[in-house]
């Protein structure tokens, strides 16, 4: 009999599917599957990256303390209730930001660390959010989800296209991923495209590589091969019924479809519905498990975003951010009320004995510390659990410590979503303490 050289970890393949084989005499080699690090019962863990421009108040963003009764600066007030759930994390930096200009070459590396080029050449670096969609985007309908709720500007600052101060996430180093900014458009990407995989049958979609298997293996082997596919098709069939009697145990999302109506068509004159659908449309999307990657860029980095609701609009987001007026502090609490929104919703579902928010990793950054372009700390804060895996009430500082880059946050963020790196952008260790 002829001995046909399989991989060692044997697969039969389908769109999105890798279905394991037993041991079988024609293959060469065995190796078992490599068991999930989650358990089926287990909520899988989300990660959201939200993202403000022109950094924030410069004596308003701070932190004190930690826990419950960890002291918070007026800017951060909107996340009071979450103190015990929160990370402040102060000294963090990017050091190819500080090469340059201002605004494009402090936002367009943001998540990525890499260097930028100028003139009309566009290369930044694959951002975090993208690595880890890249990675286990298959598990899901949507690799990643990006959104935001100010339209790019393609035109030139200071020599750097202000496409880097328009996106935050990069599917390659020369493509920024596209940005939606219209709500309805970004629900139908969650609901009207076709049937999750996870919908489907393991079997159909490997059905094609099984058959063109089953000619290279012996008749014996043919046989073990039919019992293997039938098997598995009987527990397909045995969850199936299951889960129409309400018995199905384990982990499934709350939601099967959307339970906020579609918004309507176009682009929303009112920032404040704008930001409110977004943020809806990123629960949701964690909610019915069609993506696990989320973006939101809340306005860019040279942004022109007026805020009327506030009193305040007499000057451009841009030109706000240069003084450190109430006003300013104003726009600054609009936008953590948007995250606290976020995690208030999260914290309302349940996913077993934890929570949606306990599940996920919801960061706030920007591009700069405060609006007169200090990029030598950068502002952040997360909020929820990571998955049980990250420690609520931190207040953390690493402004004196030798090794700071932003991108070590990300390998500890990375990790958590299941994708291990020895390295990423300018950074080799993760974040112990995140």
């Amino acid at each position: 009999m002829a001995v046909h050289q399989f991989s060692r970890r044997t697969m039969l393949r389908g769109l999105g599917v890798s279905l394991a084989l037993p041991w079988m005499e024609s293959l060469s080699v065995w190796g078992d599957e490599t068991p999930s690090q989650t358990p089926a019962s287990q909520a899988p863990t989300r990660m959201a990256i939200l993202f403000s421009g022109c950094g924030y108040h410069r004596h308003e963003w701070w932190a004190k303390g930690e826990g419950k009764s960890m002291e918070l600066g007026k800017v951060l007030s909107p996340l009071n209730d979450f103190r015990d759930r929160m990370t402040f994390i102060r000294g963090l930096y990017n050091a190819e930001a500080l090469k340059g200009n201002i605004h494009s070459s402090q936002t367009g590396n943001l998540l990525s660390g890499a260097p930028l080029s100028a003139g009309g050449t566009i290369r930044s670096g694959t951002s975090v959010d993208q690595v880890v969609a890249q990675k286990i985007g298959h598990q899901t309908k949507l690799p990643s989800l990006v959104l935001g709720c100010e339209k790019a500007n393609p035109s030139v600052h200071k020599n750097y296209s202000m496409l880097y101060s328009s996106h935050i996430s990069w599917s390659s180093p020369t493509t920024p991923t596209p940005l939606e900014v219209y709500p309805a458009l970004a629900f139908d990407h969650l609901f009207k495209e076709s049937a999750q995989l996870g919908d489907k049958s393991v079997l159909d979609a490997v059905l094609a590589d099984a058959k063109d298997f089953r000619r290279d293996i012996s008749t014996l082997d043919q046989h073990k091969l039919d019992e293997y596919l039938n098997s598995v098709r009987d527990v397909e069939q045995r969850i199936e019924r299951a889960g129409k009697r309400g018995e199905l145990q384990g982990w499934r999302p709350t939601l099967t479809g959307p339970n906020i109506p579609r918004p309507a068509d176009g682009y929303p004159q009112d920032i404040v519905e704008h930001m409110r659908l977004m943020s809806d449309i990123l629960v949701l999307a964690f909610q019915t498990d069609t993506t696990r990657v989320c973006t939101l860029k809340l306005n860019n980095d040279h942004g022109t975003l007026r805020f009327p609701h506030l009193g305040v609009d007499y000057m451009i987001h841009h030109l706000l951010s240069h003084n450190d007026t109430d006003d300013w502090l104003k726009v600054n609490q609009f936008f953590l009320e948007q995250v606290a929104y976020i995690a208030r919703k999260m914290d309302s579902i349940r996913e077993g004995d934890r929570t949606l928010l306990d599940n996920s990793m919801l960061m706030l950054c920007s591009s700069m510390l405060n609006g007169h372009h200090d990029a030598n700390q950068l502002p952040v804060v997360m909020v929820g659990g990571g998955g049980g895996r990250i420690r609520g009430g931190q207040n953390l500082d690493y402004l004196e410590k030798p090794d700071r880059q932003m991108c070590r946050l990300y390998l500890s963020m990375m990790d958590k979503m299941g994708v291990q790196l020895d390295a990423f952008g300018d950074a080799t260790q993760p974040l112990d303490e995140v």
